[in-house]
């Protein structure tokens, strides 16, 4: 007989309950998987570019296929380093034809547009509200970077009012072919970039070429860079090199970014090298002098993380012309303008390579360092317009020297120092100094170009002190000088307002002085300038002799523009020579009055005025009776102009009480007084 069935126990409810939700706990995330892979992701596209354009505040779509796979990223770890959580598959994102437009205040078009992006996505971090992107990839990005006049641009996305509790955590961003546009009506720029993918580079792995206009002026350029950028990793140097040039401008780089996703720091090894160091300022926004061509060499640091940017071109070396330059130079920007410091050393210090400071250099070079060959032929003073309009662009501390100067053998130059500070477009070099004839030429100088005087004017005022010059060094050229023993000493005061060195002096006003006293001077020349023909004749066949000189004495008015004698006396043991008559800065012309008059018995002696006229170009000289001009006469001329090229305006200094010029002496070593800019000092032209 057989036995009957067992009966089943019922579950208990407990039991029952236990197993429906283990059921729906692996019915849910089955159902899920089953739909992710099989619901057609397009039917959310306008969803999806909704919310992102709401998001972003501009168009968003997504015009092509949208999917999502299922991929396991175990390959991202090792096999001894895997967790159960590296076997389970992530979502991985594609989308085709993407584009983004401008915000809804400027012209509608594209801002970027790909044809192919996808990424994948942790799941887990989403559990912490993190969107984590291990790899963003991008399929021919184009990319159009816009910014107009009012200053909107199209890259500045609105801040949130609350900071988001999502965290956004890419970690590296690849992307292939593609193109980028740069339109600036600020600094009016419109460049084109194409970026390429590199094969078989080991240390970079995108090349770009780019081209277009920057300022108006020409702009072209190429490089290299990492193939991959790391954006987790921030202290992991991302490489980059690559060469610009621009308005006579070249550029050569090579280093490295950290932090590139803030563009934290820059670490480069650059050369520079153009025309004159002045066209720098289109390209960088920071005001440099005019030179001769320029290259140099350096390390340079950008700190860029905070709102205030730091620049360090540090341990350059290279030249300006013939002159030779090291230092270091920063540039920090700030608010109301950015400030520049540098110190530069210069151990040969070629003097003509300073001419394009002050436009005094030739019109060949003017041309080569890219402006108009302004300089009439028949000018000497410089009528190059300073460009006042740049110097509010920034502040600066500078300072410079020169350890040997190479000169001309008409200037007694051998050393140059000075402090020069720009403070809201006045710039004061304070001081000034040369190492000039065996003695010192100081001098402190204030240029204001804040365009209180006008535009492109520039008010100046200068105040010189010359100490010890040595009479044998002044003036090289002339051979008679090495013979001559005695300083000169004295100080000077100046002011005018102008637009260049020209018409600076056109309109100066001050007073200029000079005092040489107890010296020797050749006589050779002494004679010659007095054209005692006789003497000259028996110096020559004799020898030269030193002649002593009792005084010296100088004064010049100075108003507007037209200096005026007031005393100029040289009185030695056997001449007394006085000087009358008036050089006017403006015209360039010279219009001097000579009276020699000898102290002894000479085989010819001339008491006859001589006369020097003519413009500073070309001085003449001529005597009253018709007398021919001897070839002292340049020597002559040259004595009335170099006070003026020399920068000795006034020499104050005297002898003791017993002096045979001391009533001279006591008029010269007045201190002068230069009366405000556009104020004459009251003498008569």
């Amino acid at each position: 007989m057989e036995s009957p069935p067992a009966t089943r126990k019922p579950l208990s409810r407990p039991v029952k309950i236990a197993l429906w939700v283990a059921g729906i706990l692996i019915a849910i995330p089955l159902v899920a998987a089953i739909f992710l892979l099989t619901y057609d992701w397009n039917r959310a596209r306008p969803w999806l570019n909704a919310k992102v354009s709401e998001a972003i505040e501009r168009p968003f779509a997504i015009n092509g296929n949208l999917s999502v796979q299922w991929e396991q990223p175990s390959a991202r770890m090792r096999p001894g380093e895997r967790t159960w959580r590296d076997f389970i598959p992530w979502p991985h994102l594609r989308a085709n034809d993407v584009h983004v437009g401008n915000p809804a205040n400027m012209d509608q078009r594209d801002m970027a547009s790909v044809r192919q992006f996808d990424f994948s996505l942790n799941p887990f971090a989403l559990l912490a509200k993190e969107i984590e992107i291990p790899l963003l990839r991008f399929d021919t990005p184009q990319v159009t970077l816009e910014r107009v006049k009012d200053g909107r641009a199209n890259w500045v996305f609105k801040k949130q009012d609350e900071p988001s509790k999502w965290a956004l955590d890419i970690q590296r961003v690849v992307f292939s072919d593609g193109t980028v546009l740069y339109k600036d009506a600020l600094t009016r720029a419109d460049i084109r970039a194409d970026v390429r993918s590199l094969e078989g580079d080991d240390k970079y792995g995108v090349g770009w070429k780019m081209k277009g206009t920057f300022r108006n002026a020409p702009v072209s350029g190429s490089g290299k860079a990492g193939a991959v950028l790391s954006l987790r990793q921030q202290t992991t140097p991302f490489p980059i090199q690559g060469r610009l040039e621009m308005n006579r401008i070249a550029l050569r780089a090579e280093g490295t970014l950290t932090k590139p996703t803030r563009l934290a720091a820059i670490d480069m090894r650059l050369h520079a090298s153009g025309a004159s160091m002045a066209r720098l300022y289109e390209l960088t926004g920071v005001l440099f002098p005019e030179t001769p061509a320029f290259t140099t060499e350096g390390h340079l640091l950008g700190e860029l993380s905070s709102d205030s940017k730091r620049w360090t071109y540090e341990n350059f070396k290279g030249k300006v012309g013939s002159s030779d330059i090291r230092g270091k130079l920063e540039y920090k920007t700030g608010k109301p303008r950015g400030m520049l410091t540098a110190n530069v050393v210069s151990e040969r210090l070629d003097f003509k390579d300073l001419g394009p400071l002050i436009g005094a250099d030739s019109n060949e070079s003017k041309r080569k360092r890219g402006v108009d060959d302004v300089q009439p032929t028949n000018k000497l003073l410089p009528v190059e317009r300073f460009k006042t309009e740049r110097w509010t662009s920034v502040d600066a501390d500078v300072r410079f020297a020169a350890a040997r100067i190479i000169r001309e053998k008409e200037l007694p130059i051998s050393k140059l120092s000075t402090h020069l500070y720009m403070k809201n477009g006045v710039l004061s070099l304070v001081p000034l100094n040369f190492k000039m004839a065996g003695g010192d030429l100081t001098s402190t100088i204030r240029l204001d170009g804040s365009g209180r005087a006008g535009k492109n004017a520039i008010k100046a005022e200068a105040k010189v002190a010359a100490r010890r010059l040595k009479l044998n060094q002044l003036f090289p050229a002339i051979e008679q000088m090495k013979a001559s023993i005695g300083e000169v000493n004295g100080d000077a005061k100046l002011t005018a307002t102008g637009d260049s060195v020209a018409s600076l002096m056109a309109a100066s006003n001050g007073e200029l002085k000079a005092v040489v006293s107890q010296g020797t001077v050749s006589k050779l020349l002494l004679e010659q300038m007095g054209l005692n023909i006789g003497s000259i004749v028996l110096t020559k066949l004799f020898g030269d002799k030193t002649v002593q000189i009792n005084c010296l004495a100088t004064d010049f008015n100075v108003n507007r523009g037209v200096a005026q004698t007031q005393v100029f006396v040289v009185d030695t043991e056997e001449a007394l020579v006085n000087v009358g008559g008036a050089v006017n800065l403006n015209t360039e012309q010279i219009d001097l009055t000579v009276l020699p008059r000898t102290k002894g018995l000479r085989i010819i002696s001339l008491r006859a005025p001589i006369y020097v006229r003519g413009t500073f170009r070309q001085p003449d000289v001529s005597i009253d009776k018709g007398v021919l001009a001897l070839k002292a006469g340049s020597a002559l001329a040259l004595g009335a102009v170099a006070p003026l090229a020399a920068l000795l305006p006034l020499i104050s200094a005297g002898p003791d009480k017993d002096s045979p010029c001391r009533a001279l002496l006591a008029q010269a070593s007045e201190k002068p007084v230069a009366p405000p800019p556009g104020k004459p000092s009251g003498v008569r032209r």
